[in-house]
């Protein structure tokens, strides 16, 4: 089969291999898209090393099709049957740990992931061990396979969102508008709240199309004006930083409504730090929050949110690109061109790519 690992930090081969072998509790998958993101390119450009197995092949946000199981188990049963369309979490969880045991196998203390310990899906074939089988999600129907590789991203950003009072009305300030920032205005959208975007100029369209009411490219004492202005002089009840800067922190603060809550959901540069004026968090009563990584449960709400099509996340997906054009698709990740690439095994291989 094809397959693109990394052979060394900052080095990715593709290259024919052996099919992966299938243990009696194993499953294979045949891969029929992979979407990227920042982490693949911090990987594959040698910035991530922490957790990353020398030789694995990448790739975490993953849509496939069961295609065999292993002797051990029952079709249908054990794992869906071979045929069908699923989605595959890439937190692979010990479920014995505290953290597990407490409900946030999202933080597991052994965590093994897809794409980085664990061979992903940047390949025609993945091969899910028996002690992953739960990571496995059948479709409610049948989508388009970028799409359902949306899962993962969407999966995390649930998570976040279980951790944030947005009802009907909320007022959602969401800072960032890369993929993740995008996700989480649609899913405060479908909430029914009133969502207000702030990020680069060129990302602004797509924030309006996947439901933000308003926009904004300010920054600073300007965007908490603005805030200001929008929410009557309250501020935001909730404030999602959605991209790595740590000088987002206190502007976050600064915009948040008496009561408010702020969630840092972006990874920061290790060693980061953030100024917050204490006094704000105390005399404004807020709730300042993390979230990381997902649930089983979470991703299985997002494979049924987005193959129900209760959440329409297919604008995100600008560009998709043949196995074989790997390069490439790291590339337009890399230059920003667009907001989610895939990467589709059985796609054909565009002109003047190789």
């Amino acid at each position: 089969m094809l397959a693109a690992s990394l052979a060394s930090p900052g080095t990715l081969t593709l290259d024919r291999r052996p099919l992966p072998a299938l243990g009696p509790r194993d499953a294979l998958l045949t891969v029929e898209a992979t979407t990227l993101c920042g982490t693949d390119l911090r990987i594959v450009t040698g910035q991530k090393t922490k957790g990353v197995t020398p030789g694995v092949i990448l790739g975490h946000e993953i849509a496939a099709r069961v295609w065999r199981v292993g002797s051990a188990l029952t079709p249908g049963v054990d794992v869906p049957a071979p045929g069908t369309q699923v989605g595959l979490a890439p937190e692979i969880a010990c479920g014995h740990c505290e953290p597990c045991t407490a409900g946030r196998s999202n933080v597991c203390a052994s965590m093994a992931l897809f794409g980085t310990g664990v061979d992903g899906g940047l390949a025609e074939v993945i091969r899910v061990p028996a002690r992953a089988l739960a990571c496995i999600t059948p479709t409610a129907r049948e989508i388009a396979p970028p799409l359902l590789a949306l899962a993962e991203p969407l999966s995390c950003c649930l998570r976040a969102t279980t951790r944030l009072p947005i009802t009907e009305g909320t007022r959602v300030l969401v800072l960032g508008t890369g993929p993740i920032g995008l996700i989480h205005c649609a899913l405060a959208a479908s909430a029914h709240a009133s969502v207000m975007a702030c990020g680069r100029p060129n990302r602004l369209s797509p924030a309006l199309a996947l439901g933000a009411q308003v926009t904004t490219a300010s920054q600073g004492d300007d965007l908490v004006a603005e805030v200001r202005d929008w929410t009557g002089g309250a501020g935001a009840d909730v404030v999602i930083i959605a991209v790595g800067d740590p000088g987002l922190v206190p502007v976050a603060a600064q915009c948040a409504a008496i009561g408010g809550s702020v969630s840092c959901f972006a990874g920061f540069p290790a060693g980061a730090l953030a100024q917050i004026d204490p006094n704000l968090v105390h005399y404004r009563e807020l709730t300042v929050s993390g979230s990381a990584n997902a649930t089983l449960a979470d991703y299985a709400a997002a494979v049924t949110a987005l193959s129900t099509g209760a959440l329409d996340l297919s604008a995100l997906i600008t560009h998709e690109f043949a196995l074989t054009e790997v390069d490439a698709a790291l590339d337009a990740v890399r230059s920003r061109v667009g907001l989610k690439v895939a990467v589709l095994p059985e796609r054909t291989p565009s002109p003047g790519h190789h």
